[in-house]
């Protein structure tokens, strides 16, 4: 399933709800009675803070009528109402701090929890997922997820929920105080208010987007010019080239002149919105005031609950816009969220029970897409403790079988057994502990010498490490830099040769003591001098192990205790290296390839070139 991609213009208010549904659980998890008790207070505190600076403009009210009592309790009584005025202020801004405290603990909580549960998900997903996606954009996808949850809670919960909430109490205690006319007018006015900015920011945000194309259509045009310096020069085409920027940046001049005008738009909107208000409600007032039905501190009041209210607003726009944004970016992380995993265990899926650790291909066919196969009823045995070679040419299948093995993918047709135990009944947690690979592309961890070996088995302990090292016979080489095992390696290793990247991976396989071990190419891509080294270093490690190899140079594979020769998705040739050579068919004649080419001197010992018939 692919996230849906939408630009920030577009909303689906059904999408929208249905992502902020699935929000909800992280706010209020059951297992979690600490957070939900901070929630509740949480809410306690944004209703108190909300009741207080309701009444702020009430207390002042009263203070101004105050002011026309006797001159004996002129002093007493207006300082009173001026002192729970200002209590009120602070107890408004304090109750809104106390809720942010109190809520902070559940908004990270949910945001650590929504990302691990999305991190666990993506490496629950099966290679297919992975090797059709670039791996940025999911980072970027959970990155932009985790922020616009933070922006939703930081504004939808404490500004526009409250600011809802406050609306709601001030057209209330308007209507309770005066008339219903005051509640409508404010009410008008804001819905007004609500929708204009709502419209105006659809357009600008419409007009932002083409600005934003015509900005990185003239940047294109500047950077793809000076790369070509020497090809402009060499036609004389100055003058064509800045024709052609000045022809993007009159472009990106007519989308920015459009852009800022329609923010002024919204403010003249805005302004004239509240205004309108304003007036209509405070000639109303007035109107009280004649009639005797109201004060001149109710006058203050009804004005003061205007202006209190449009304030929050002002930032409404931009607010609808980062709200919108953070629900598509929401989304898209909830939807890979809810990928499928191709490769599921089964309910009730049990241990693989490792005794020998014989493997057995039966009529095995596969292939990345069904209609295009690349293995064709492929069979063989893998007896326990024995060690089986599969050569063939590039896009034979070779490594194909090296991912159906590790359960990366299930096969179309046939089985996969381990000591008679399909590998579709087992849990795929227990089957990767059973095999250790050695792979041709060995891509390791931006961290130390030490963390890299030790990812084989996290809980062994140092000196398990170090013997790891020394099987590998990297130990020596290890112990000779500045830092050690504390060596830093680089991002995928790359401060690290190729041979010490391979040793690094096979003592990495040693300390994971898995019952079958597996080198996919492991040596392709090496020295023969280096490649000789290591090939010793594997004949150690996979003594008395089952041991699948897969190799393009023939010469690292002799001493196999069989050799299977794939092409074109099946078995053609089977059998000893002797016995293949004998038979002067496919082996032979890559043997022969390789002998007569750069592989000469490689041939190991004890197999002299000169004296293999296939040789000469």
């Amino acid at each position: 399933m692919r996230p849906t991609t939408m630009e920030p213009g577009q909303f689906q208010p059904r999408r929208q709800l249905r992502t902020l549904r699935f929000l909800l659980p992280y706010l209020w998890p059951k297992d979690r009675f600490d957070l939900r008790l901070r929630v509740g207070l949480a809410i306690i505190a944004l209703i108190g803070a909300k009741v207080a600076n309701v009444f702020v403009p009430i207390l002042l009210s009263k203070a101004v009528d105050t002011l026309g009592t006797p001159a004996d309790l002129l002093v007493a009584i207006p300082l009173a109402l001026l002192l729970a005025y200002g209590a009120a202020r602070v107890g408004a801004l304090a109750l809104g701090e106390v809720r942010d405290a109190l809520f902070v603990k559940v908004a990270q909580n949910a945001i650590r929890r929504i990302a691990l549960n999305t991190f666990r998900h993506l490496h629950a997903l099966s290679l297919r997922f992975h090797l059709d996606r670039q791996t940025g954009a999911l980072s970027r996808a959970m990155d932009r997820g985790t922020k616009g949850i933070e922006f939703l809670l930081s504004f939808v919960l404490f500004n526009i929920l409250p600011t809802i909430v406050e609306i709601l109490l001030v057209c209330g205690i308007l209507w309770a105080l005066f008339d219903w006319r005051f509640a409508a007018i404010t009410a008008a006015s804001i819905s007004v208010y609500v929708w204009l900015t709502f419209t105006i920011t659809e357009w600008r945000i419409r007009l932002r987007r083409v600005m934003n194309d015509a900005d990185n259509e003239a940047n294109t045009k500047v950077i793809d010019s000076l790369l070509n310096y020497e090809t402009v020069k060499y036609f004389g085409n100055e003058g064509h080239e800045a024709q052609r920027y000045d022809s993007a940046l009159k472009d990106y001049e007519g989308a920015a002149v459009k852009s800022r005008i329609s923010l002024s738009v919204l403010n003249v909107s805005q302004a004239v919105t509240v205004a309108v208000g304003i007036t209509a409600i405070m000639i109303l007032a007035a109107r009280g005031i004649l009639q005797g039905t109201m004060t001149l501190g109710d006058f203050v009041m009804v004005n003061a609950y205007m202006l209190q209210l449009a304030m929050p607003l002002n930032l409404l726009g931009t607010v609808y816009r980062e709200i919108k944004q953070s629900l598509i970016d929401l989304e898209t992380m909830f939807e890979l969220l809810h990928a499928p995993a191709d490769v599921v265990d089964r309910p009730d899926a049990p241990t693989l029970r490792v005794e020998g650790g014989e493997v057995v291909f039966e009529n095995v066919v596969f292939g990345y897409d069904p209609r295009r196969p690349i293995l064709k009823g492929v069979s063989f045995t893998v007896p326990a403790g024995k060690t089986v070679a599969i050569v063939g040419p590039s896009g034979a299948g070779k490594s194909t079988l090296s991912r159906i093995l590790f359960r990366f993918y299930d096969v179309l047709e046939g089985r996969v057994l381990i000591d008679g135990q399909d590998l579709r009944a087992v849990s795929q947690d227990s089957l990767r502990a059973a095999i250790g690979i050695v792979p041709q592309d060995t891509v390791l961890f931006n961290d130390t010498v030490y963390y890299n070996i030790a990812y084989g088995d996290p809980a062994a302990n140092r000196a398990q490490v170090e013997d790891a090292a020394r099987l590998a016979r990297i130990d020596e080489f290890v112990r000779g830099l500045p830092d050690g095992y504390d060596t830093m390696v680089g991002e995928r290793g790359l401060k690290l040769s190729g041979g010490e990247k391979q040793r690094a991976a096979i003592a990495r396989a040693i300390l994971k003591r898995p019952a079958i071990l597996m080198f996919d190419e492991a040596t392709s891509a090496l020295d023969t001098k280096t490649e000789r080294e290591i090939q010793t270093s594997l004949s150690e490690v996979s003594r008395g192990r089952t041991t699948l190899t897969i190799a393009h140079r023939l010469s690292t594979v002799v001493e196999a205790d069989q050799i299977l020769v794939l092409e074109d998705g099946r078995i053609v040739e089977r059998g000893r290296h002797r016995d293949l050579l004998t038979r002067e068919g496919t082996y032979a004649a890559m043997w022969a390839r390789q002998q007569g080419g750069e592989e000469v001197e490689e041939s190991p010992p004890g197999i002299p070139v000169a004296q293999d018939p296939a040789a000469e």
